[in-house]
């Protein structure tokens, strides 16, 4: 799979091409559009499903450490809520600055400070699943490529080795894609 069959089989999924075509007027500082609403329409096209089918939601990254309390990052939510209120699906908003300060809390494990939104893609459980593009740009942001992904090979991110958290995510994805292959 090349970078341009990657970026129009994401923005094939309509909300995924209304974000990113309304999230670079709000101006966040180092934003991208990541995760699942980007590698499921991959996963879906291969499996014949519509490209938004078992999108649970669309998660947006950014990065301010100016400001590193809740109410700034809410602001920010609200402001993309606000943008994006007509849009079906529910948007994620995270400030990767912030995500140190309840990680560990919510999910029982260490979680660096970061110091980009790049930095927090780079740290999803699975390797394939370590995408993003850049709103202001559009560019495609794989640190681990495209040939997991594209032939569904799950493989641990050793940035993020966590072997339970890692196989409960992979056996969720296997569920809804059954093609998809685990690498242990």
């Amino acid at each position: 799979m090349t970078e341009d069959e990657f970026l129009a089989t994401a923005r094939s999924n309509p909300v995924n091409a209304a974000l990113l075509e309304r999230l670079p007027a709000l101006g966040l500082p180092d934003c991208h559009l990541v995760a699942g609403c980007l590698f499921q329409a991959i996963w879906n096209r291969i499996s014949g499903q519509a490209p938004d089918w078992g999108v649970k939601d669309y998660d947006v990254f950014y990065f301010d450490d100016a400001d590193l309390s809740w109410d700034a990052e809410d602001r920010v939510i609200r402001r993309v809520a606000e943008a994006t209120a007509d849009l079906p699906g529910t948007i994620e908003v995270r400030n990767q600055a912030r995500v140190h300060l309840w990680y560990g809390e919510h999910f029982g494990a260490d979680y660096p400070a970061l110091r980009s939104a790049r930095d927090g893609i780079d740290r999803y459980l699975v390797s394939c699943t370590c995408i993003g593009i850049e709103v202001a740009t559009g560019e495609l942001y794989a640190p681990d490529g495209l040939d997991d992904l594209s032939t569904g090979t799950l493989r641990m991110n050793p940035l993020n080795a966590v072997p339970r958290l890692f196989r409960q995510k992979a056996e969720s994805y296997q569920a809804r894609w059954p093609w998809l292959s685990i690498v242990d």
